[in-house]
């Protein structure tokens, strides 16, 4: 057997003699609050007092207290008695006889029996009546099924139904009757008349019982020591019962079916069916529940089965490592004798002890859950990890203890496998604790989690470190992470706990190869660290080791800062200064300083196009033509973009490193074309540049603009400077100039300036092009001219509409 649900608990233990010292016999029960009445097969009947008092232990004391005796005229056994509380009287078979009885003094009621050759009766306690102070009582008689309405002063039939044969026992269900005839169980249904037969028996073989399960359920015995669950239309929702002894009567007590032997007290779960108590008990004739109290009685005595409470009961099924079935229990009792609150902190103290039975078969999904329903004290899980719990925790393990588990390592064997399976529970577990914010032990999931990441260096220690509030114990967490040589996440605790000196010595020396550390997202990070810290010494101190391992990045200190801070604690001129030794940082700072953040002081703009001169002249002597093909482009950049620089000044280096196509970008800055151009087609020969020059510097500007940088153009072309041999080649680009592009010259002075040797066939195209421009603005102007003559007509007939009409004054307006 798996649980000891009752304890077999004397009230009567022995009934008093007759007058000729005959000991009586018991021959039924029944009880109604603090009052037992016992049926004996003399006649009789008695009433005891029960005791109200209890042992410490929860166990009612034994003896009850007789009180009253009452000898029936008919000295036949008393085969049934029910107590109508609501009437105060008590419904009586003898010989075939129902009679009534004032429950106070047992006296009857009436002349005589109510109802004459009766073979069983039952109350209905589920039918709907309209008078509280009368019952419904379901009567078999002679090959009827009678149903009546008992009230204090009267009785009345309801209802007649006939029965192939007289009924033995009777169990009603509001509507429906299961009636145990000769031969078969049969359902009656008294609203409708309706019958359905459920089986036929040998009556020789067993004796037929009917215990009422719920509201639409019996239990009925059957041949082969079964017990079969049925409802009102014969169908059956559960598997039967197997007997182990035979069957004398039955009881049911949620969620237990007590079975009556001749031997013992047969003990059966309705949830699975399975026997799970056996009380041993000779001599056993009646087994009832009597308003939630469990009564049995041998012919001399009366014994009470004392509920084992329901937690005790799930205790001893965990400790037999029966957890579903402790689970199962658990979640079908009705806790009696107790609040919500005490009942839900009971069965939570189950969840956590299952919890810990599944943790240790390595059922870890069933213990999450377990101890998620549990509520369970999250340090009692971390405990089972040793050196997983803070130092500074002052966690006991519960009292008493929850579990027998010295910790994971001894559970399971130093089964390497079965201990990771377990941490990876651990983590998944303290994860969901924590984003469920189910527990106020922070401080040891954190450390907890810190801990277990470490030791497998996990990319989620970083990430946990960085995106978290975390509240760990970090003076544990820092050995620890320096034991697993996670230097990274070291680091990153000391910055989380403004330790941002010993965060940045911890990285200098990850980074100079004094420690190891594969997560470490190397120089970039460092310097993105850097750049946010609000500590400005640190930054100063740590800056030039920052730049001496890599310039480009390390300039990020200054240009990845906040706009405010760099305002307040790190001004342009102190990090132009820290920088000067530093050639490339310099510059991407001064070019951070002008091109990003449009900075207007002149002396960046200087500094930065001098130090872009002498990076060209230095790459020219090196001969690295790509890196000066970028910094070239860089300089043109800020010479066409920038006009805050001293023109003169850079104009004297670029022209000591021939940097021609730079030369003319400022001259055109200066407004000086003729020079720009006269660069740009005798020095550099780039005809189509010196086109682009004029386009662009001409743009936002008006037309007589345009058509003077073009005709400075012409001019450049047609030099008067130029050598003989020289010439040819110019005055085809002019001429292409001019037949290309008619529309940006002012025609009357090209004429001018055009050598008298050339033939008009020459520039053909573009005096046919000039013509048409000639003619095109001529038209325009008629255009414009008669849109004027007409916008002035509507003007004036509008004024002749208002003047010709007269407007009138009066006084009053």
């Amino acid at each position: 057997m798996s649980v000891k649900a009752f304890e077999c608990v004397p009230i009567v233990e022995t009934l008093q003699f007759t007058e000729d010292n005959v000991q009586r016999k018991i021959e039924c029960l029944e009880c109604s609050g603090k009052y037992l009445f016992i049926g004996t097969i003399d006649g009789s009947i008695l009433t005891y007092l029960l005791g109200d008092e209890q042992q410490t232990n929860g166990k009612m004391l034994g003896i009850a207290q007789q009180i009253i005796y009452k000898q029936l005229e008919i000295k036949k056994p008393i085969k049934i008695i029910k107590a109508a509380s609501a009437l105060e009287c008590l419904l009586v078979l003898s010989d075939t006889n129902l009679l009534i009885l004032s429950m106070p003094n047992l006296k009857a009621s009436g002349k005589g029996p109510i109802l004459r050759g009766v073979t069983t009766f039952c109350f209905n306690d589920y039918a709907v009546t309209n008078d509280p102070f009368s019952v419904q009582i379901c009567v078999g008689l002679k090959r009827q099924l009678q149903v009546y309405n008992v009230s204090i002063d009267k009785i009345t039939r309801l209802k007649d139904i006939g029965m192939p044969d007289h009924a033995l026992k009777l169990a009603a269900n509001g509507d429906n009757v299961c009636v145990a005839l000769q031969d078969e169980y049969i359902v009656y249904n008294i609203k409708t008349s309706g019958v359905q037969k459920l089986f036929s028996f040998n009556s020789d073989m067993f004796v037929p019982m009917i215990c009422r399960i719920t509201k639409e359920e019996f239990l009925v015995s059957a041949n082969e020591g079964l017990g079969i669950f049925t409802d009102e239309k014969g169908m059956s929702n559960r598997p039967p019962i197997q007997w182990s002894y035979p069957l004398l009567d039955l009881a049911y007590s949620h969620p237990y079916i007590l079975g009556l032997s001749d031997e013992v007290v047969m003990v059966y779960s309705i949830l699975d069916q399975q026997q799970k108590q056996a009380i041993s008990f000779v001599g056993g004739r009646n087994v009832g529940n009597f308003d939630g109290r469990i009564y049995i009685n041998s012919c001399s005595a009366v014994y009470s089965l004392v509920a084992v409470p329901w937690y005790e009961q799930v205790k001893v099924l965990l400790l037999d490592g029966k957890v579903e079935e402790a689970l199962k229990l658990s979640h079908n009792v009705e806790p009696v004798g107790m609040n919500k609150e005490e009942s839900t902190k009971l069965l939570q103290d189950i969840y956590r002890r299952a919890g810990f039975i599944y943790f240790s078969y390595g059922d870890f999904d069933k213990a999450h859950e377990l101890f998620e329903n549990g509520h369970v004290d999250v340090r009692e899980i971390i405990s089972l990890f040793p050196g997983f719990l803070p130092s500074s925790s002052n966690f006991v393990r519960a009292v008493p203890p929850l579990h027998e588990i010295a910790d994971v390592i001894q559970l399971f064997a130093s089964d390497d496998i079965k201990i990771k399976g377990a941490k990876i529970f651990l983590q998944q577990f303290l994860e969901y604790i924590r984003e469920s914010g189910l527990t106020p032990h922070l401080m040891e999931v954190d450390t907890a989690l810190i801990k277990l990441f470490a030791e497998k260096n996990m990319p989620e220690l970083e990430t946990f470190i960085t995106t978290s509030e975390i509240t760990c114990d970090v003076k544990d967490c820092y050995s620890w992470l320096e034991k697993y040589s996670c230097y990274h996440a070291l680091a990153l605790l000391h910055r989380h706990a403004q330790e941002h000196d010993k965060a940045l010595e911890l990285w200098t020396k990850i980074i100079k190869g004094e420690y190891k550390d594969d997560s470490f997202r190397g120089l970039a990070f460092f310097i993105e660290c850097l750049a946010n810290l609000q500590d400005h010494e640190l930054v100063w101190r740590y800056a030039e080791f920052a730049l001496s391992q890599n310039e480009e990045l390390g300039v990020g200190i200054f240009t990845l800062r906040s706009d405010e801070d760099q305002k307040s604690h790190f001004k342009p001129d102190d990090i132009v200064d820290f920088l000067q030794y530093f050639p490339k940082a310099i510059i991407i700072y001064l070019e951070y300083l002008v091109l990003d953040k449009k900075c207007h002081v002149e002396k960046f703009h200087t500094h930065l196009g001098i130090l872009y001169v002498e990076n060209i002249i230095k790459l020219k002597k090196l001969g690295q033509s790509e890196e000066l093909y970028k910094m070239r482009q860089r300089l043109q950049n800020l010479l066409q973009v920038s006009n805050l620089y001293r023109a003169q000044m850079l104009l004297g280096k670029m022209h000591d490193a021939e940097l021609h196509k730079e030369t003319a970008i400022v001259y055109g800055k200066l407004e000086e074309h003729d020079k720009a151009l006269d660069i740009l087609v005798h020095q550099l020969k780039d005809f189509k540049a010196a086109e682009k020059y004029c386009v662009d510097n001409a743009e936002g500007k008006d037309v007589k603009y345009k058509h003077k940088l073009f005709y400075t153009l012409l001019s450049v072309y047609l030099s008067q400077k130029l050598q003989f041999n020289e010439k040819k080649e110019y005055i085809i680009q002019a001429i292409e100039l001019l037949n290309s592009k008619p529309s940006e010259f002012d025609a009357d002075k090209v004429m001018n300036i055009l050598p008298p040797t050339w033939s008009m066939s020459v520039i053909l195209l573009f005096l046919q092009g000039a013509l048409r421009n000639s003619l095109h603005k001529y038209r325009m102007s008629k255009i414009e001219c008669a849109l004027a003559r007409g916008e002035n007509l509507q003007k004036r007939f509008t004024l002749y509409d208002i003047q010709r009409l007269r407007v009138q004054l009066h006084e009053t307006k």
